[in-house]
């Protein structure tokens, strides 16, 4: 369970009562008023062994075309900020980790972590970190976001990669919401809230899922 199950947003911690939403997988979730997060109830969210069940069955390696690009969405913009002396980190990278393929081909180094496949907590920090399709899978907003971020040095390249909600009409029947896993839904506000927050200054969103930052 939630702290305080779900009587506060597990984000910004403003207090409910919430609207509620039925998602494209009959779950009940609720909308916070103040950051406009997405949260599912806490009866609703998986179990970790289940979570890793649902994990090891994604496809991802260097010989699938379709999901080499999808991570070059994530990749491209972040390039033109990155240097070869620069540590970087994949946070959540999963089973298979291809990023750090990417990156290596690209003359930069990144190591991984994930919590199910790569536990081993990373030691010191980094100049640069991805979180690719990560984020959605945040039980515990409030404390993962920070958790994450502090991996990062000042000055450093944050590249978010999630796919934002738009409105409560279209989220109601919105594919990403059929994965199982993903159980907070971020509105481009949510984000703009979160990096004010964190004290992140954004530098490319050409992409609607991709946002590049600089930590202050």
């Amino acid at each position: 369970m939630r702290p305080g199950g779900d009587e506060t947003c597990p984000l910004c911690g403003a207090p409910g009562p919430f609207e509620t939403v039925v998602d494209i997988r009959k779950r009940r979730d609720r909308v916070c008023g103040q950051c406009r997060l997405i949260f599912a109830e806490a009866s609703f969210l998986p179990a970790p062994e289940a979570e890793k069940q649902r994990y090891a069955k994604h496809r991802n390696g260097l010989d699938d075309a379709g999901y080499v690009a999808f991570m070059k969405q994530a990749l491209a913009p972040a390039l033109p900020f990155l240097k070869p002396q620069m540590r970087g980190l994949d946070y959540g990278c999963g089973h298979t980790p291809i990023l750090h393929l990417l990156l290596k081909e690209a003359g930069l180094r990144c190591e991984n972590y994930d919590p199910f496949f790569f536990p081993e907590w990373p030691d010191g920090t980094f100049d640069f970190l991805f979180a690719i399709e990560v984020v959605e899978h945040f039980h515990h907003p409030a404390t993962e976001w920070p958790r994450m971020i502090a991996l990062l040095k000042p000055g450093g390249v944050l590249t978010v990669m999630t796919a934002p909600w738009e409105n409560l009409e279209s989220f109601r029947t919105w594919g990403y919401a059929s994965d199982e896993t993903h159980v907070v839904f971020y509105h481009r506000q949510t984000l703009e809230w979160i990096f004010e927050q964190d004290g992140f200054e954004e530098m490319d969103r050409r992409n609607p899922r991709v946002s590049v930052l600089r930590k202050r």
